[in-house]
C-alpha cells in the first residue's frame, strides 16, 4: 500500500497560538481513520492540512504523493473529497440539490456556466440515492434540514471519485435518528473496498461508523495515541485525550463512553 497522507514533524502556529505540535501521521490506501479529541485539539486544523487548504508552519505534509508547498493545490484539491461546515456555509441557499452535487466536478459551489453531461447528472443521482437523499434532488439547499444537508454534502464529496475523503464532524447537530442513519450509511461506504481512504473527525466515540480501521487521538495539538482502533481506542487513551476519567464500552462495531 502507498501513503495517501504522510505528515512528519508537522507544526502549525497562527497568531502566536500553537494549533499542532510535532505531529507524525500516515494514512494508507484502504484505511479508514477517525480523529478524536476535545474542542481546540487541532482536529480541524489537521483536516485543513490534509485537504490542501492550509500549509504547515514547520514539518512536511505529503498528500496523494505530492508535497504541500511544492504542488499547485488547485490541481490537488479535486482529488480530495471534503465535507465540512465551512464548505456548507459557502453553498448558496437557492442552489438546487442536484447542482450542489454535480458542481463538485468543477470544484465550484454555485452553478454558473459549466457544462455537465448526462453521466454527471446520473452519477449525482446515484450518490444521492446511496445517501438516502434522492428525493431531495429538486429541493434548494437552504430548505434542507441539518441531516439532509449532511447527506448532500457527502454525496458531493464523492462526486469526483476522490482518492481521499475527509469528513469534518458529519454527525454534528443531528438528532439521534439522524445520527444513527448517517453512521450506518458511512459504515456501508467504509466497508466498500473501492471507496477512497477515509478520515473522519468527531468529538464522540458514538459517532464512529462500523468498519473504521484506525484512530488518531489529539489533545492540545499533540498526538496522544494512534494506531489500529481495536488496540488504540482504550479507556486509558480516551481519558488522557479528554482530560477526565472515562469508561469505554464496545458493543459489536460501536462504542460508548461515559465519565467514571
Amino acid at each position: 500500500m502507498s501513503d495517501v497522507l504522510a505528515l512528519a514533524g508537522v507544526g502549525v502556529v497562527r497568531d502566536g497560538a500553537t494549533l499542532l505540535d510535532d505531529v507524525d501521521w500516515e494514512v494508507e490506501e484502504g484505511q479508514r481513520w477517525v480523529i478524536l479529541g476535545p474542542n481546540g485539539a487541532g482536529k480541524t486544523t489537521l483536516l485543513q492540512l490534509a485537504s490542501g487548504r492550509m500549509h504547515p508552519t514547520r514539518g512536511v505534509v505529503g498528500v496523494l504523493g505530492e508535497v504541500l508547498g511544492a504542488v499547485d493545490v488547485f490541481e490537488l484539491r479535486p482529488r480530495i473529497g471534503l465535507a465540512s461546515a465551512s464548505l456548507a456555509d459557502r453553498i448558496p441557499g437557492s442552489e438546487r440539490v442536484a447542482d450542489v452535487v454535480v458542481t463538485a466536478s468543477y470544484g465550484v459551489v454555485g452553478r454558473w456556466r459549466e457544462n455537465y453531461d448526462s453521466l454527471d447528472h446520473s452519477r449525482a443521482l446515484e450518490l444521492l440515492e446511496a445517501l438516502g437523499a434522492a428525493h431531495l434532488v429538486d429541493r434548494t439547499f437552504g430548505t434542507l434540514s441539518e441531516g439532509e444537508r449532511k447527506r448532500v454534502q457527502i454525496a458531493r464529496a464523492l462526486m469526483t471519485d476522490p482518492e481521499l475523503m475527509l469528513l469534518d464532524e458529519p454527525a454534528a447537530g443531528l438528532d439521534l435518528g439522524g445520527r444513527e442513519d448517517l453512521v450506518a450509511r458511512l459504515g456501508v461506504i467504509a466497508a466498500d473496498v473501492m471507496a477512497p481512504a477515509l478520515v473522519l473527525v468527531t468529538h464522540h466515540v458514538e459517532e464512529i461508523p462500523p468498519h473504521f480501521t484506525d484512530v488518531l487521538l489529539l489533545r492540545e495539538g499533540r498526538v496522544v495515541a494512534q494506531g489500529p482502533i481495536e488496540i488504540t481506542l482504550t479507556a486509558e487513551n480516551l481519558s488522557a485525550t479528554f482530560g477526565l476519567p472515562l469508561e469505554l464500552e464496545q458493543r459489536g462495531s460501536r462504542y460508548t463512553a461515559w465519565s467514571r
